[in-house]
């Protein structure tokens, strides 16, 4: 099941000499209950790739979203990513199951926390 969601973030950096992971601004991990080192899916939302790799801290607040290693061949400076985590959970467990949404703005700063995906109305 979905565990969290950071929604559009903007990638600020891309640097493939680096020994590999995608630093993420700490507030953004607090906020998403993503934990260091815990594995992250990257879908790349301007060129369509998708590829796993464990999240790092960078400063808090400071809007970093820095893709490392190899996986810098996967997404530039300006990209926009969704990075989902995922969990096991057990029946009891999934009557109060609920993701962590976390939305942000053009500077990743967080807009919106939610737990679920509402349906527009047309």
């Amino acid at each position: 099941m979905l565990k969290s969601k950071l929604h559009r973030v903007s990638v600020t950096h891309s640097e493939l000499e680096y020994e590999g992971s995608c630093a993420i601004d700490v507030s953004l991990l607090e906020a998403s209950n993503i934990k260091e080192y815990e594995q992250i899916s990257i879908y790349n939302i301007t060129n369509g790739q998708r590829f796993s790799t464990y999240a790092i801290q960078a400063e808090k607040n400071s809007g970093i979203i820095s893709i490392n290693g190899a996986a810098a061949h996967k997404a530039d400076p300006g990209d926009k990513l969704i990075i989902a985590t995922f969990a096991n959970y057990n029946e009891i467990e999934l009557e109060n199951y609920q993701p962590l949404l976390v939305y942000v703005d053009g500077q990743n700063k967080i807009t919106l926390t939610k737990n679920s995906i509402a349906i527009q109305a047309a």
